[in-house]
């Protein structure tokens, strides 16, 4: 019996520490998490205009190691990789969004793979804090942190 109360608390934690929590209308947490992932897609493809459409006019983005970094036209600089240079795989995966009013915070895990110029793989990993905020029907990152683990 010990052994089966022993199992039942190891899966409860289990669970628990990988679950996700979203407070909020549940259309906008969809939105969201979509957007997320779009992001995802458009780092795959370097499609740099729809990276920078993904942020507000006045976004900010704090990369590890750097300073903080404004506006569209700037951010699309960052994002931009060299001509021999490819996101292979770049994954975001949320812990926690809360949604109040017309912003939201986000904060979770990303993955990912660089295919560097001699064709070496480089993966990486870390956390990350978005800020949302809300324009018309749908959202943007309004404040993008993140570094590596």
């Amino acid at each position: 019996m010990k052994s089966i109360q022993t199992l039942f608390i190891i899966m409860l934690m289990y669970n628990l520490g990988f679950s996700q929590i979203y407070n909020g209308d549940k259309n906008d947490i969809n939105i969201i998490l979509k957007n997320a992932q779009n992001f995802s897609k458009y780092v795959m493809a370097s499609d740099y205009d729809m990276i920078g459409k993904s942020y507000t006019k006045d976004a900010k983005i704090f990369p590890s190691k750097s300073k903080i970094i404004e506006g569209t036209e700037s951010i699309v600089k960052y994002w931009e990789l060299p001509k021999d240079v490819q996101i292979k795989y770049h994954k975001i995966e949320p812990s926690e969004i809360t949604i109040v009013d017309d912003t939201a915070y986000d904060y979770g895990y990303y993955e990912g793979k660089t295919k560097k110029s001699n064709d070496k793989e480089i993966s990486w990993k870390g956390k990350y804090v978005i800020v949302w905020k809300k324009i018309g029907d749908d959202w943007k990152m309004y404040l993008d942190i993140w570094n590596g683990i």
